[in-house]
């Protein structure tokens, strides 16, 4: 059983292996995303979210899954380039995974069991705010706006320590 974002290892868009454990000592947004779904213009919201506090060790990290109603059904390459074009991402955008189901990936699986906010995904946009120690400090319902009072405080008490 893992206790912390960075014992994990994922796939990038572009099929190499990243290291969560790069991220030690950053606060991180673990989001899935889809391109085809109503909350889709979270992505704005999102990225001003990376902005705003990537000076201060924050990092958005999206995970793009197509589990509900076939919604990002776009290759890693498209899905790259819709969210820098349609959106202007710096954050990572990884390969595309499942986040519920037979297929969940090895990270929502620790996500939605073992990191203290059980539950499983309940649609596109699920948040789940990580401190720079690995481990989840707060979960937000995929209808709560990135900027969204309640997600701001705890990114802005997250970063500060």
């Amino acid at each position: 059983m893992s206790d912390s974002l960075h014992d994990f290892t994922v796939s990038a868009a572009d099929g190499s292996e990243r290291a969560l454990s790069e991220f030690k000592g950053k606060t991180v947004l673990v989001v899935n995303t889809a391109s085809r779904c109503g909350l889709t213009p979270q992505y704005e919201g999102l990225q001003e979210l990376r902005t705003r506090y990537a000076g201060q060790g924050f990092e958005v990290l999206a995970f793009p899954a197509n589990d509900f109603l076939w919604q990002e059904p776009g290759s890693d390459a498209e899905i790259q380039e819709f969210c820098r074009t349609n959106y202007g991402t710096t954050f990572p955008v990884f390969a595309k995974i499942h986040v519920k189901g037979k297929e969940i990936a090895p990270l929502y699986e620790w996500l939605t069991k073992d990191s203290g906010f059980p539950g499983d995904i309940e649609w596109n946009f699920a948040k789940f705010l990580v401190g720079p120690d690995g481990r989840v400090q707060a979960r937000f319902h995929p209808k709560v706006d990135p900027l969204a009072p309640e997600v701001v405080e705890k990114v802005e008490a997250a970063v500060a320590g």
